[in-house]
């Protein structure tokens, strides 16, 4: 029997880990089960869909996120390579063209002469008699193959939940009210990356009334808990409600209190409305106002943006709105946003289960199942995975590359853990077990600095820069040794 790489799942990990095991000889069979079937979430067949967001986070190297994106790409990741190519305005994010991206990757999956794309559900975990196996069907992992893991792990509940933005189209935005502009000028285009809709405190107060009102979607069987063993208890709706901290509906953020938007997603920092008071409408200009028109801008009080969703600019989605509202409470507690009075809506905010698994119980550093006495089959646990990043495939590059070593008979690898990729797999392997929870890229993972910043060098951002300068130090060191090619996506 010939030897493999096989590949369970065709998202950003599953592309990741697939084309890395390619690059390095190794002969990879790619599972991917939709479009046959379909997830709640996805809409289409291409591989590498991103149905939450079109961001991948901050792009700021001294910013976890960012520095998280850096390594990945001084370790040729594909994904960060087609990000690059799709890029869109979104000032120091990283966004993309969801469709234009997802097409790049399937494009160049299916025309890797060492990778075979076969489209079909996976219902069991695979054996590993022709070779390592890597799950990396991610967060919307089909019911079969999660309650496989489940059995595997012995774990009750492996899912947490996750909501999807409302996206708006862009000439139905009224721009008398809204504003573009990037929070302290750091935009990429003169006028601004982002539309920005303001609002007073006496909108805040309306719309933030109409939000806690507002009824929810019910969950629906498949976004019920995995079945249980009878002697872990009975299943309950409080059970069930896990979000990942990340990535709450907007809905339950606001249930924390009536500041927790505007100092959450809401936040005004770094933004002032351009216009005079003259020259915004009468309706929105307090009295103090009508009575000096000639002040050249006002303090907001909070501001909701708007971030480009496709390369032509006309669809906009919510930053940070994810939310689990029934559509028509959705059209009628969103219109109450200044600008967005008659906004033509083209996708509504969504509710999904992700599922994962209880790492630090299941995974060695080196990504290996612990379970595997082989030690050859190797999982997907997108315990590193934030809503902050999307960045799926942080630890299935390392999976895609010691696949291939473990086939050719060498010794897989671990990151050193100064750098971020090393510190997320060492938290989702040494964490805790016990009431394990996703992760997003921090600082606060990775080993303390080795002596003190000086005086002028201590604030968040020095501290962040001094982080990074160590970790991309760290990986050259191990590039120096294990050397992988950058990929280069021309469009």
């Amino acid at each position: 029997m010939e030897k493999l790489v096989t590949v369970v799942g065709g998202g950003l990990a599953g592309c990741e880990a697939a084309w890395q095991a390619a690059r390095l000889g190794a002969p990879v069979v790619l599972y991917e089960m939709r479009p046959q079937t379909m997830t709640p979430a996805h809409t289409g067949g291409d591989l590498g869909e991103l149905v939450c967001s079109n961001s991948l986070g901050s792009n700021i190297v001294g910013r976890a996120p960012g520095l998280l994106k850096e390594e990945l790409r001084r370790l040729g990741s594909l994904v960060i390579a087609a990000a690059d190519a799709h890029r869109l305005p979104a000032g120091s994010a990283l966004a993309v063209d969801r469709g234009a991206f997802a097409a790049t990757l399937t494009a160049l999956i299916r025309s890797h002469p060492s990778i075979t794309l076969i489209r079909q559900e996976v219902t069991r975990i695979p054996d590993t008699d022709s070779g390592p196996v890597v799950l990396a069907t991610g967060p919307l992992t089909s019911p079969p193959l999660a309650q496989a893991l489940q059995a595997l792990g012995g774990q009750a509940n492996l899912f947490f939940y996750d909501a999807i933005a409302p996206i708006v189209e862009l000439d139905s935005i009224d721009l008398s009210i809204a504003f573009r502009a990037s929070r302290y000028g750091k935009g990429e285009s003169d006028e601004g990356d982002y539309i920005n809709c303001p609002m007073t405190e006496a909108e805040y107060d309306v719309f933030y009334d109409a939000l806690l009102s507002a009824e929810r979607i019910k969950l629906r069987d498949f976004e019920r808990p995995l079945p249980r063993e009878p002697s872990e208890g009975p299943e309950s709706d409080s059970a069930a409600a896990q979000f990942f901290e990340g990535c709450l509906p907007i809905e339950v953020l606001a249930a924390r209190g009536k500041k927790a938007l505007a100092f959450g997603p809401l936040r005004p920092v770094g933004l002032t409305d351009p216009r005079s008071a003259s020259e915004r409408p009468a309706s929105e200009r307090l009295a103090s106002e009508r009575l000096a028109s000639d002040r050249p801008k006002r303090r907001l009080h909070a501001v909701v943006q708007l971030r480009q969703d496709n390369a032509a600019g006309t669809l906009y989605n919510l930053v940070g709105f994810q939310t689990n509202l029934k559509y028509g409470e959705q059209d009628r507690v969103l219109r109450l946003i200044p600008g967005l009075a008659h906004a033509r809506f083209v996708r509504y905010g969504s509710m999904h289960r992700n599922t994962y698994v209880n790492a630090p119980a299941l995974l060695l550093p080196t990504l290996q199942m612990r379970a595997a006495s082989e030690c050859r089959a190797l999982s997907e646990v997108p315990g590193t995975w934030a809503s902050d990043d999307r960045v799926g495939a942080t630890n299935l590059l390392l999976a895609g590359v010691n696949a291939a070593r473990i086939l050719h008979g060498e010794s897989p690898l671990t990151m050193p853990p100064e750098t971020m990729i090393g510190a997320l797999i060492r938290y989702i392997t040494h964490a805790e077990a016990r009431g394990f929870q996703p992760m997003k890229a921090n600082f606060g993972l990775m080993p303390p600095l080795e002596s003190p910043l000086p005086k002028n060098m201590r604030g968040k951002r020095s501290r962040g820069e001094a982080y990074a300068e160590r970790a991309l130090a760290a990986l050259a060191d191990w590039l120096t040794e294990h050397p992988l090619q950058a990929v280069r996506i021309d469009v």
